[in-house]
């Protein structure tokens, strides 16, 4: 840890906020004063930070955050500008220079936008400047965004390729039950889906003002993890202890090898447009084999998709086994299980019957932690 050169740190709103659950820049300071710690010893940090709406509340005359989408936009609209003023002024006294980064699930989702943020972000780290994250909630709607920070974070590190994920909230660590319970133990490393067999991570921050939850942190912390970056999981008042390897928090061991990044971004960064189900010599195929999906080893097609869209590959039970991209639309898919050419490149699709080439399956493990090549 303590050898991580490029560092992604994610502070979620319950640990920048008050207990009326407003921005409280004291505590943004605190962040900034040992990120800045780090900037100044050569280390290359970006920051993801949520935090606007709750920035935005005060102006607005708002008491609590908003369940409404448009209150949520409005309050994200007034609120992220102060808050990127916030850790201007407070980066600026060490000299240090921010950006700011708003994305949207499809500036992951899609290919192009990938690549575009990647390059936006390694850009400004070589320019010494410290990127700060978040999910652009002006534009964001319920059904197409990240749906927390942390999984935003997790994404963001294996985009930049960091050494070191360090997420940021008001619990000290992973425990193995609700922490305010008596007689629950924190959890201290986490090197594999075995160590959280029977541990329950559903429950929310203490403030009640973050959107994550502890489930979403450690959903979050093993993505990273399977793609070869340790994960530390920490109190944002510890924060200088843990990205000082001082043994605080929940450290998750990274995977054995990082999976190639194509199928990382397959497995974790889109959404399925449709599902193709599979025969059982296809899943074997799939899983076992590394083979291609053929339209003959396909059973049925769910949904809409387009040629080259994210698809899930499930098996007769209906559980998706891997993702993968279709190489024929769903209706061409359908024509031809129908026993009829596909209208367009009919000819073409029989001759090369492969509805999933083999290079763009990942594969689901039963958790996102595994040692393997594969999502």
């Amino acid at each position: 840890m303590a050898g991580a050169h490029r560092i992604v740190v994610k502070i979620g709103s319950s640990s920048l906020t008050s207990a009326s659950g407003r921005l409280d820049p004291a505590r943004p300071a605190a962040l900034v004063e040992v990120l800045a710690g780090l900037h100044r010893r050569g280390k290359s940090v970006v920051l993801v930070s949520s935090g606007a709406v709750a920035a935005g509340l005060a102006p607005l005359g708002l008491t609590t955050r908003p369940t409404e989408l448009s209150e949520q936009q409005a309050a994200a609209s007034v609120g992220q500008g102060l808050l990127m003023g916030t850790y201007g002024a407070e980066f600026g006294r060490y000299g240090i220079q921010v950006g700011q980064v708003l994305l949207t699930a499809g500036d992951v989702t899609r290919r192009d936008h990938y690549h575009n943020a990647r390059r936006t972000l390694k850009k400004l780290m070589l320019l010494g400047i410290v990127p700060v994250v978040n999910e652009n909630d002006v534009v964001a709607t319920h059904e197409v965004r990240f749906g927390d920070n942390d999984r935003l974070a997790a994404l963001v590190a294996e985009l930049i390729g960091a050494d070191l994920l360090v997420l940021l909230s008001d619990v000290e660590a992973l425990y193995d039950g609700d922490p305010l319970v008596p007689g629950t133990r924190p959890i201290s490393e986490v090197r594999g889906p075995g160590d959280l067999a029977g541990i329950r991570t559903g429950t929310p921050g203490r403030s009640g003002f973050g959107t994550g939850g502890m489930g979403a942190k450690v959903q979050a912390a093993m993505t990273a993890a399977s793609a070869g970056i340790p994960v530390v999981l920490a109190a944002a008042g510890q924060a200088a202890r843990a990205l000082a390897g001082a043994g605080t928090g929940t450290y998750f061991h990274a995977a054995r090898q990082r999976p190639a990044e194509q199928l990382f971004w397959l497995a974790h960064a889109t959404e399925p447009q449709g599902r193709i189900v599979l025969d059982a010599g296809a899943v074997r195929d799939v899983r076992e084999h590394g083979r291609p999906v053929l339209w003959s080893g396909v059973t049925a097609v769910e949904g809409q998709f387009g040629a080259g869209d994210p698809v899930d590959l499930a098996d007769g039970a209906g559980r998706p086994v891997a993702r993968g991209l279709a190489r024929l639309a769903s209706g061409d898919l359908i024509r031809l299980l129908a026993g009829f050419p596909p209208p367009r490149d009919g000819a073409a699709a029989v001759a090369c019957p492969e509805v999933v080439g083999a290079q763009d399956v990942a594969l689901f493990a039963a958790h996102a932690y595994a040692g393997t090549a594969t999502g």
